[in-house]
């Protein structure tokens, strides 16, 4: 299966946690601003894209605890392309979506007025 066949199944195969946050970004519901939803950045398909912020959004299931070392990478690979990477657990949407928000809009602005926000850390609990 091709990656833009991959991003498509994704999209219409979202997790529970990918479309709760999904509602909240969509319809340009943060700030006016876009965002699309897995999608493709070879080799990989992020779970949300604001091109306008060059921001990506990842969300961690459990399974993610044992690839730090994948998730490192793929962030790296991101940042070098100029993309700003935030990732949150999914029992961070689940059971603090608000937070999740102000986090996301606390970044936006950040981004907005030029603030340094390299390595923006996305993490609620710290556990991260």
């Amino acid at each position: 299966m091709g990656i833009l066949n991959k991003a498509r199944s994704l999209r219409k195969n979202q997790t529970d946690v990918e479309q709760l946050l999904w509602k909240q970004l969509r319809n340009r519901n943060v700030f006016n601003y876009k965002f699309r939803r897995q999608y493709p950045i070879e080799p990989y398909i992020v779970d949300f894209i604001c091109f306008d912020l060059k921001l990506i959004i990842e969300l961690d299931g459990g399974q993610h605890a044992n690839q730090a070392d994948y998730d490192q990478q793929r962030s790296l690979f991101l940042e070098n392309r100029g993309f700003k990477v935030i990732r949150f657990w999914n029992n961070e949407v689940t059971e603090n979506s608000d937070g999740v928000l102000e986090v996301i809009r606390r970044l936006i602005e950040g981004i907005e007025y030029g603030l340094n926000t390299d390595h923006p850390d996305g993490c609620l609990n710290g556990d991260k």
